[in-house]
């Protein structure tokens, strides 16, 4: 017999949840979900999600300012300067003068490897993601996500 207790509502099942048939909520629920993991992930490795994205975004290049970062990944101003801080702090990005009034994000050495072990990481957790797709729905998922922000 159930109680409405907790863990009952934590057992039933999904189609109980009148929730569940809302997309936003679902796709919330879901983008909670796999970044959490993610999350866990690169924690593993000693690296955040944003530090990931910012090595992926620097990479190769020596024109990447705060700024362009902060709009790539759409991360407000004060929270770019305390990421990059740590970043930096931690030896995997350092500035380099671009021209007399821009100065770019590049990766140091360090950044290189921590970013050989996010792609490892990320490559890892994507086709996990995928294989937690329906194949049928496969083909057509990225395109669907993008359409929403895109």
């Amino acid at each position: 017999m159930q109680d409405g207790s907790d863990q009952d509502i934590a057992q039933a099942p999904l189609a109980a949840d009148p929730l569940a048939v809302l997309p936003g909520y679902a796709l919330r629920r879901a983008a909670n979900v796999m970044m959490a993991e993610l999350s866990a992930r690169m924690a593993d490795a000693g690296l955040r999600v944003g530090d990931a994205s910012v090595l992926l975004l620097v990479e190769g290049r020596n024109d990447m300012t705060s700024s362009l970062i902060g709009k790539a990944l759409d991360i407000q101003r004060a929270n770019m300067v305390r990421l990059l801080a740590r970043m930096e702090s931690l030896g995997l990005v350092t500035r380099a003068p671009i021209d007399r009034k821009s100065i770019a994000v590049v990766l140091t050495p360090l950044g290189a490897e921590a970013l050989e072990q996010a792609r490892a990481i990320i490559q890892d957790f994507e086709e996990d993601l995928m294989a937690r797709i329906p194949a049928r729905h496969r083909d057509h998922f990225l395109p669907a996500l993008n359409a929403l922000w895109q």
